[in-house]
């Protein structure tokens, strides 16, 4: 059986720039940085995707992304970040494990914004239906 590569690093079973750890998060650099402090935190709790997250991990993820934020901007003295998550393979999820990516920023640093990485808009559908079918799924029950 193959060990999920952020499970591993959360075992110190392979090393990292780690930066946080508590019982249930840890952060640590992101080896393929887009900026200086690129910094990847993540859940020691295996999960895919954000749904399969129990509410405490989803809580404790966003506690210390709360926590870590301002130290990361300030220790590379960044005006901003970018805080981001690929949720799943479709959008560019590398490592099958949720992982929140803070990337300090700086006015023209050549990044761009959130809302550019993917300018598919809604493809013909009104706005007004791509809201009554999430919240059709919103109100459908869960299966777990």
């Amino acid at each position: 059986m193959n060990i999920c590569l952020f499970c591993a690093i959360s075992a110190g079973k392979i090393p990292a720039h780690v930066v946080y750890e508590d019982d249930r998060t840890m952060a640590f650099l992101d080896i393929h940085p887009s900026a200086p402090g690129h910094t990847l935190i993540i859940p020691k709790t295996h999960a895919a995707r954000i749904e399969d997250l129990s509410a405490e991990d989803a809580a404790a993820l966003f506690s210390a992304l709360h926590r870590l934020a301002k130290p990361i901007r300030e220790a590379v003295e960044a005006e901003a970040a970018t805080v981001g998550i690929n949720d799943g393979p479709g959008s560019g999820q590398e490592v099958p494990h949720v992982h929140v990516h803070v990337i300090p920023r700086r006015r023209g640093d050549g990044g761009t914004l959130i809302q550019l990485v993917a300018r598919t808009g809604t493809r013909g559908t009104s706005l007004a239906d791509v809201a009554d079918k999430i919240r059709k799924k919103i109100a459908q029950p869960t299966n777990g």
